[in-house]
This record gives C-alpha cells, sequence and structure tokens, in this order.
C-alpha cells in the first residue's frame, strides 16, 4: 500500500508541475491561478497547498526539474567526455544552454531570478542557489576529469577554473534572458568565443 501511496503522490506531483508550466507559459507567472492549475492538473486547490506554499515554490520546483535534468545527462560527458577541451566544455554546457527553455519561459526565468535575489534566505532562495552549486561542481567535476586525463595543465586551480566557466555562462545566461528575441544559437556561440580563451590558457 505504501508503494502505491507513494506513485499516486508522485503522480499527482507530475501533473501538477506540468499544468503548473503550461499555464505560467501561456499565461504568465502572475497571470496564472492556482485554480486553473488545479482544474488542468485535476487536483483539488487543497492538494496544491499540501505540497507548496505558494505559485513560488511551485515554481521553485519546475526550475529544480530543469536543473536536475541537465545534471543528470552531465554526468555522461564527466565519465566520457570528448577528447579535446574545448568540445568537452562546450558538449556540457551546451547540455545545460539547450535544455534551458524546455519546461521554462524566459519570463519564467526571469520570475525565478528575482524571487531568489528578493528573497535569497527563503527556501526557494536557498534552492536556487543549491542548484547553482551542483552546475558549478558539475564543471569543476569535467576540469578534474580533463586533469586526469592529462588534456588540462596539472597546475591549474580546478575549482577556481570550473567556478570562472560556470559564472561566466550563468551571467552570458541571463543577459540571455533579459531579451525575449536573443536566441539559443546566439548565445552558445557568444560562450564558446569566450572559453575559447581559456582553453588556449590551460590546454596541455
Amino acid at each position: 500500500m505504501s508503494g502505491l501511496r507513494a506513485r499516486q503522490k508522485a503522480d499527482r506531483h507530475r501533473r501538477i508541475i506540468e499544468a503548473a508550466a503550461a499555464l505560467f507559459r501561456e499565461a504568465g507567472y502572475e497571470g496564472a491561478k492556482i485554480e486553473a492549475i488545479a482544474a488542468q492538473a485535476e487536483v483539488s486547490i487543497g492538494t496544491i497547498y499540501n505540497y507548496y506554499q505558494n505559485k513560488g515554490d511551485i515554481l521553485g520546483a519546475i526550475v529544480s526539474m530543469e536543473v536536475n535534468e541537465v545534471l543528470n545527462a552531465g554526468r555522461g560527458v564527466v565519465a566520457n567526455p570528448p577528447a579535446n577541451v574545448g568540445d568537452a566544455l562546450d558538449t556540457l554546457i551546451g547540455i545545460y544552454v539547450e535544455h534551458s527553455l524546455h519546461y521554462l519561459s524566459k519570463e519564467m526565468w526571469r520570475q525565478a531570478m528575482a524571487i531568489s535575489t528578493q528573497l535569497p534566505d527563503s527556501p526557494f532562495g536557498q534552492a536556487y542557489t543549491g542548484l547553482d552549486r551542483a552546475l558549478t561542481e558539475q564543471i569543476r567535476a569535467l576540469i578534474a576529469r580533463l586533469q586526469a586525463l592529462g588534456l588540462v595543465r596539472r597546475d591549474i586551480d580546478g575549482p577556481a577554473l570550473g567556478e570562472l566557466v560556470f559564472n561566466n555562462m550563468n551571467m552570458m545566461f541571463i543577459e540571455f534572458v533579459k531579451r525575449d528575441e536573443a536566441k539559443i544559437p546566439e548565445l552558445r556561440a557568444a560562450i564558446r568565443r569566450q572559453n575559447r580563451i581559456l582553453v588556449a590558457a590551460i590546454g596541455v
């Protein structure tokens, strides 16, 4: 019975998240109502509040789902990276960037960033920071793997380099999210252009 209840709970959670993501895209974050999310997810309003305190918590769950999916995909790159440093970084960052608008619109990302900035000590803010940290750690792990393979100089401070790569990518992603007309291929090209300078400096 406990297994059945767990599956039912997971199914309700999934339906709420999928309904919210669709309505946030269609009506905007502010325009989407909890009542509409409940109706589309085919759950009661009370059920939603059993899982989430407010719309911000639902948005946070969508962001978490987005980031955890790219982290899972990125593990394969870290375990078996391309034999070229530039290609390895581009492959991992490409996973992050290409998947970034799968569940979230740019408006949703802007809202998530605003909440995390305005309320950094809230559960949402702390979770958002934790996701950024997880992405940073994965890039660090890739650098360490490339050093172990003899592709990146061992005298390089790998953890600091991982932070630098993430921070630069994150800054460019924020600028990308600000402009509705900006396209993913433009973002990837801009990141590649800047990473070439790093790759030239760290390669063996």
